[in-house]
Formats: C-alpha cells, sequence, structure tokens
C-alpha cells in the first residue's frame, strides 16, 4: 500500500511538471513534452494541434509534418487528430548515457504554411538498472602493521541511470575492523574507501570477508553487492604517500602527443624496496583514458598519448596510485583533473531537411522549400555559426530560430529558362581562423502550363493543283509548346466551320497529333479558286490554353477544259451558215468566232487557225481574234457556197481544241435577196428549209445582241471603268477591250455550254474587242447600234 501510494505521489508531481513545461513552451512558442523512457510503442505524448492553437482539421488540411534529425524515427505525429506519439522504444541509458537531462528535439513543419515550430521530448529516466560492481570480488591485502584510519579506496558500482536512479548509498557488512567512508569529488563521483579503524592482527584473524552494498535512490529501491576479501600480511606496513590529494592541471585541446600536463609525486617513509615508488592508473580508469594519456612509471609524467576533443569531454578525472616494492605491495592514491580547453578544430556541420525535391514554377513568394539547420559543436565565438546562399538566385534564407533557417523562394521562377537549381550553401563560424561549410542544395523546378503552343509560322500558303487524289496529304502545320509531358502534347483542329456553305470537313481533314492535312475531294480550279481556313493547336494542360493559324489554300488550274465555240453556231449535226453579199470587197468581216475556255491563264489563251477549206483563197481567220474575212473581191465567176472548219485551240500543256463547221452562201444583191425571200413567202412551194433557218438565226441573233448592248452600256456607265472620248459631245462611244468586260452571252461562266457541230464540249473563251457607239441621231431617236470594232486594214 505504502508503495502504491509512493508510486501515484510521483506520477502526480511528473504530470504536474510535464503541465507546467509544456504550459511554459507554449507561450515561448516552442512546444516540450516529457515521457519515460521504455514506454510502449504507440503511446500517447500529447496533442501538437491542441497546444498549437489549432483544431484537428485545421492540422489536418494544412499538412504537419515532424522533422527530426534523429535517424531512427522515435517520435511521429498522428496527422488526422495531431496527436504526437511513441513510435520506438527509447532507452535513455543509451541515447544520453550519464547526461542528467536527456532531449530529443524535433520541428513541426506545415507544407501549407512557412510556419514552423520547434519541439522537444524529455526522456524522463525509469529505475529500470540496478547498481553493479566492476568485479564481484574485491582482494585486498594489508600488512598487519598497518596504521589505523588507514583508507583504501574501492571501485565505485556503476549504474547507468540518472538522478535518484542511480547509486546513493553503500553500505557494509558489520565488521570490528572496517567502516565506509564516502565522499563526493568536485566532478560530482562519488568516491568510496575502505577506513580501518582497529588494527589488524594476523595472528588472531588472517583474513576478513566484507559485503559491499551500493543502493540506489529510487522507490523502490534497486541495489548490487560486491564481496570483499581482505588479506592480512605481515611486513611493509607504510603506504607510499602523494604531495598532493588531488592534482589539477590546463590542456588545449589536439595537443601533439609527448605534451607534458602534469607530474605527481609520491613518497614512501619505508625503506629500500619498500620506498620505491611505481605509479600506475588505478584499475577505475577506462581504456579510453589509457589511449589518451601516458603516465610514466618511473617520473611520475602525465603527458599526452592520443588526441583530447573538447566536443568529446570539457575534463578528464584520473585515478593514479603509487606502488612500493615491498612484499606485500602497498599502494598510495591520489586524483588527477585535468580540464580541457576549446579551440576551433570544428567546422560548421549544415543539415538540409527538403520539404519538396520538386518546387512548381507558379510558386508563389515565400514558398518555403528547405529546412537548414547549422551545428558547430566548438564553444563560444567558435561555435557562432553565419549561414547565407547566392544573392543573385530566386531564393532567399530566412533565420527561423538560434542557428535554424529557412529556404524560401524570393523570385519569379520559370521552368523553361532554368529548370534546376543548385544552391551553394556557406557555413562559416566566428573562430579567430574561420571554418567554413559548403554543402549544395538541388531543387528542381516543376512544370506549369503557363506557355501556348507557338505554330512555326502565322500563315501557311499551301498550292494544290486541281483534280488531285482525294485523301493525299497537301501540307504540314507545326506548333511547338516549351512546357512539359501533358502540357506539350498538341492536338490540331480547324476552328472554320464553313468552306462555301459547306462544312470544312468535306473538304480537308487535319491529323489531330501531328498537323498533317489531307484533302477530302478532288479540287476544280473552274469552281473553286482559293479559300482559307483557321487551325488550333491546343494542348493538353489544365486549364489548356491555345493558338491559330491561317491556312491559305490557292488551287492550280491545269488545262482540263477545252474551248467551247459559241458563235456561230450551228443545229445538231449540221454547219453554220454565213451569207457573205456579192459585193464584200477585200478585208470584208464576214463573221466573227466567238469562242471560250473554262480555264485561265495561258490554258485559256486561244488560237484559230483554218483546219479545212473548200477555197483555200478566198477567207483567212485571225490567229488571235477569230475574225473571218475576206482576202480579195468576190468575182461572179466564185462559187456560191463555201465551206471552212476552223480550229479553236488554247495554250496549254497539253492543247486542248474544238473545232466549227462554216457554210458561206455569197448571195448577189440583199434587196433581191429580201424580194426574193417575199415571193418565196407568198408562195409557200418556194420557201426552203433554208430560208427558214435564216430568217430564225437573224432574228435571235439580232434581238440577244441588241439586249447584251443596252446591258454593257449600262454596267461601263456605271462603274466608270472605261474613259469618255469626248464628255461635251452630242453621243458617247466606248470600247470594250478589257478582260473584264468580255463579251459573253452564256448563262454564268462556270456552266458547262453543249454545242453540236463541233462534236465537242468547250467552254468561253478570251477577250475580244468592240465598238459601241451612241451618236446624235440615235441619242435624239433612242435607239442603239453596234457595229464590229475593224481595224485599219493595210494598203500592203
Amino acid at each position: 500500500m505504502a508503495y502504491s501510494q509512493s508510486n501515484n505521489a510521483l506520477k502526480f508531481t511528473v504530470i504536474f511538471f510535464i503541465f507546467l513545461v509544456c504550459a511554459l513552451d507554449v507561450v515561448s512558442g516552442q512546444i516540450r513534452y516529457s515521457v519515460s523512457e521504455e514506454e510502449e510503442q504507440r503511446s500517447i505524448i500529447g496533442n501538437i494541434a491542441e497546444d498549437l492553437g489549432m483544431d484537428t482539421g485545421t492540422f489536418l488540411v494544412r499538412k504537419g509534418r515532424l522533422v527530426s534529425d534523429y535517424t531512427k524515427r522515435y517520435l511521429e505525429i498522428n496527422l488526422q487528430n495531431g496527436m504526437l506519439f511513441v513510435n520506438e522504444r527509447m532507452d535513455r541509458d543509451q541515447l544520453c548515457g550519464p547526461i542528467p537531462t536527456c532531449i530529443i528535439s524535433f520541428q513541426i513543419v506545415f507544407e501549407n504554411s512557412p510556419e514552423m515550430y520547434r519541439g522537444e521530448v524529455e526522456i524522463v529516466d525509469i529505475n529500470d538498472n540496478a547498481p553493479s560492481f566492476p568485479e564481484s570480488t574485491i582482494h585486498l591485502q594489508m600488512a598487519e602493521s598497518i596504521a589505523v584510519g588507514s583508507r583504501f579506496p574501492l571501485e565505485s558500482a556503476l549504474d547507468p541511470d540518472v538522478g535518484i536512479n542511480s547509486v546513493t548509498t553503500y553500505s557494509l557488512s558489520p565488521n570490528a575492523h572496517f567502516s565506509l567512508q564516502v565522499e563526493t569529488a568536485e566532478d560530482g563521483a562519488i568516491t568510496i574507501e575502505l577506513l580501518l579503524e582497529k588494527q589488524l592482527d594476523r595472528e588472531s584473524q588472517a583474513s576478513l570477508q566484507l559485503l559491499l552494498t551500493a543502493t540506489d535512490g529510487a522507490s523502490p529501491p534497486r541495489s548490487g553487492t560486491a564481496q570483499i576479501l581482505v588479506t592480512v600480511l605481515d611486513s611493509n606496513d607504510n603506504a607510499p604517500v602523494f604531495d598532493r590529494k588531488v592534482y589539477k592541471a590546463n590542456l588545449v585541446e589536439n595537443s601533439p602527443r609527448g605534451t607534458l600536463i602534469v607530474t605527481v609525486h609520491a613518497i614512501d617513509p619505508d625503506e629500500g624496496s619498500n620506498a620505491e615508488v611505481t605509479y600506475t592508473f588505478s584499475n577505475r580508469v577506462s581504456q579510453k583514458m589509457h589511449e589518451l594519456f601516458y603516465l610514466d612509471p618511473r617520473t611520475g609524467d602525465i603527458t599526452v598519448q592520443g588526441m583530447p576533443d573538447f566536443e568529446e569531454a570539457g575534463s578528464y578525472s584520473l585515478d593514479i596510485q603509487a606502488v612500493d616494492h615491498g612484499s606485500p605491495e602497498i599502494a598510495g592514491h591520489s586524483k588527477v583533473l585535468i580540464k580541457v580547453t576549446d579551440v576551433n578544430d570544428n567546422a560548421p556541420e549544415v543539415k538540409v531537411t527538403v520539404v519538396s525535391n520538386m518546387v512548381p514554377e507558379d510558386a508563389a513568394q515565400g514558398t518555403l522549400v528547405a529546412l537548414i539547420n547549422v551545428i558547430d559543436r566548438d564553444s563560444g565565438q567558435n561555435g557562432q555559426v553565419h549561414c547565407q546562399i547566392p544573392l543573385d538566385i530566386p531564393f532567399k534564407l530566412q533565420t527561423s530560430l538560434s542557428n535554424n533557417y529557412k529556404l524560401i523562394t524570393s523570385g519569379l521562377l520559370d521552368r523553361e529558362v532554368n529548370p534546376l537549381y543548385n544552391i551553394p550553401v556557406t557555413a562559416w563560424d566566428l573562430g579567430s581562423s574561420p571554418l567554413s561549410t559548403n554543402k549544395t542544395i538541388q531543387i528542381s523546378l516543376s512544370d506549369v502550363n503557363d506557355n501556348y503552343p507557338r505554330f512555326a509560322r502565322p500563315t501557311y500558303t499551301i498550292y494544290v493543283m486541281e483534280n488531285n487524289v482525294p485523301g493525299a496529304s497537301i501540307s504540314t502545320v507545326n506548333a511547338f509548346d516549351p512546357d512539359l509531358n501533358q502540357n506539350s502534347h498538341i492536338t490540331y483542329s480547324f476552328t472554320t466551320n464553313l468552306i462555301q456553305d459547306l462544312p470544312v470537313d468535306t473538304y480537308l481533314n487535319i491529323n489531330s497529333m501531328n498537323g498533317t492535312i489531307y484533302a477530302l475531294r478532288s479540287f476544280d480550279y473552274e469552281q473553286l479558286k482559293n479559300f482559307q481556313v483557321q487551325v488550333q493547336a491546343r494542348d493538353e494542360g489544365v486549364p489548356p490554353l491555345s493558338s491559330s493559324s491561317t491556312v491559305k489554300v490557292i488551287i492550280l488550274d491545269q488545262n482540263d477544259n477545252a474551248p467551247v465555240i459559241i458563235s456561230p453556231s450551228a443545229q445538231s449535226g449540221l454547219a453554220a451558215e454565213v451569207i457573205v453579199p456579192q459585193a464584200a470587197s477585200q478585208g470584208y468581216l464576214v463573221t466573227k468566232i466567238i469562242a471560250t475556255d473554262a480555264d485561265s491563264g495561258q490554258n485559256a489563251r486561244l488560237f484559230y487557225q483554218v483546219l479545212k477549206a473548200s477555197y483555200s483563197s478566198l477567207f483567212n481567220v485571225g490567229l488571235n481574234t477569230g475574225e473571218i474575212r475576206t482576202t480579195r473581191g468576190i468575182l461572179e465567176q466564185d462559187a456560191t457556197t463555201h465551206s471552212l472548219v476552223i480550229l479553236v485551240r488554247d495554250n496549254g500543256q497539253p492543247s486542248l481544241s474544238s473545232t466549227v463547221a462554216i457554210i458561206f452562201l455569197i448571195m448577189g444583191n440583199v434587196t433581191e435577196m429580201f424580194s426574193e425571200a417575199s415571193n418565196f413567202v407568198t408562195n409557200s412551194e418556194h420557201v426552203s428549209d433554208i430560208n427558214l433557218y435564216l430568217i430564225v438565226i437573224l432574228g435571235s441573233t439580232s434581238f440577244i445582241f441588241f439586249v447584251t448592248i443596252i446591258l454593257l452600256i449600262g454596267i461601263k456607265c456605271k462603274q466608270g471603268r472605261n474613259n469618255i472620248e469626248d464628255y461635251n459631245s452630242p453621243g458617247c462611244c466606248y470600247r470594250l477591250d478589257d478582260s473584264n468586260d468580255v463579251y459573253n452571252p452564256t448563262p454564268a461562266l462556270n456552266e458547262s455550254l453543249n454545242y453540236t457541230g463541233a462534236g465537242k464540249i468547250v467552254r468561253v473563251p478570251e477577250t475580244h474587242h468592240y465598238a459601241v457607239c451612241l451618236s446624235p441621231e440615235s441619242a435624239k431617236s433612242d435607239f442603239l447600234f453596234l457595229k464590229p470594232y475593224t481595224p485599219p486594214i493595210s494598203q500592203d
């Protein structure tokens, strides 16, 4: 019951201490907890979210994480509720050894916030180790003549625990000769000595057995024992005595080997060999001390043998003894305290905890990138450290806590300009001969979709020959996006919906992956000469970005249309008939071949020639004009009927052609012709089919000619595209000689016309020249007269 109450009181005290420490730390900006060693895994230490003034939802959203310098993760945080718990079993004795206060430090970092908090967990020692002596049996030899009051040092018990859990008391089993003396040295070490209180007498008792007990101060206490066997010798009854009980010396760390630290000296009042002294370290001196220091057994000089390090131990305590050469040997004991002076022999240590190896290129200024902890094991100014990074990079160091820095962004980042940063971190101390350390932090930038696709050209011009093969590739557009991965994956599409009121996908198709454009139909230059579409390049980023380019498609003409002869025309299977007056003189314009070609350029340039003539010396045809004129006057002995076959060909490669057959009827007198015609009409027996055809042709031609000329004059007067020869004259005259003013009696340029007589399907030809005049008399009577434009005939 008493044990239970004592244990409850101890727990209450520990809980109150933890509460008090945590409350003070939260106020000061740090979190501090306490936990007993050997706690089970998953044991709750404290609620970090609550101690930071956050609810569990806020803590979860801000993505807190624990960062520690220890290799093992003794501590861990539950991200769901912010609870700090034990992740691995902690043995305070292994972690901190004899250090009174054992602290594990950690840092709380939030991925979505530049804030950082520092915390500590004190590992409270429990009494899990019992004291133990280096040797279970201690052998002592003492001369019977040794004086009462002599002291015999004993090795202290070892207990890995600290504080009240370590050794606090020693006791000796009851006996008539010895008692136990316990003293605490300046360095805190406990020295135990066996004190002789009654003279020994070998003859009455040659040996003694004593039990030495070491007890710690815990509740309940734990103890360890060692047996002391004392052998009483007869003879050398004086032990060497040092001139000082404690020797003190100062030593600069890293002193070279052989440096003299201190010289010890002891005197033995005996004579002869019993007075000769040899100096040695006692059994309590560890092997490490033997490696660092050397004690000359004859002179007592203690010199440097190894490399004393201030950072490992600021002071050393050596137990030495002087042993005489008597039989048995008797030893005198003393202690040497060596204080080590620090020198600047440790460069700063830079520890980097990278929060994220990949930083988005659009990260805002102040984004936390890494945590830097700088440690210098030296002391004083030798341990004061400064840290810096270059100024010409978009990062900077921000001081967080003592010797702790945050690496944050300080400028705009662009992965396309610099995708990787190797940031050198330089840390140096303030020693008289400063030491420095360099460490490089590698930061990569992750891509965001911040670049539009860029076309190689803002406008593409594609030339396609008409009558192309459907489905063939006609060109390729190409766009480039400097982003990465899906942000640079480009798809192509048309943004134009219609071409000549038809969906664009009836004309073209584009490969969405590589931008290749295909023609889905065979183009006809005579129907479609050019068009343009908009091509869009769109990446797959979030959100996607796009740009456009204009694609102009120009159809090139092929010579795929033969000339079409419009006039003179003939009925199917018959030749065209033309009446020539008997009085026609040389150069008389008999008729004009009017033809057209639906092609353009050289493919539409027409040439006229006589292919076959019944009488070659009477008529000729103009090569370029198609005008048929008499080569001489008509004689009375000439035949009244002549025939010509006219070939009309274009200038394409290969050339296409059409033919027309014309029959020329030579009439003696026009009035006689009409008189005869009237007689023929009155007498139906004399009316021939040929005359009837001539009447219909002449009437139709005159009517069409009259309507066409009126339309041409109206259009020309409105557009004002030709010059007026005499603006103030009573009449006006126009000359139609431009390719845009071609007389074209066909219903539409692009409609095919079938004419029989030439045996071919041909199209409208090139430019012709006409003079349209309006005389004063005709202006008064509102009649228009059209006469062919006849160039002067050379007298040659």
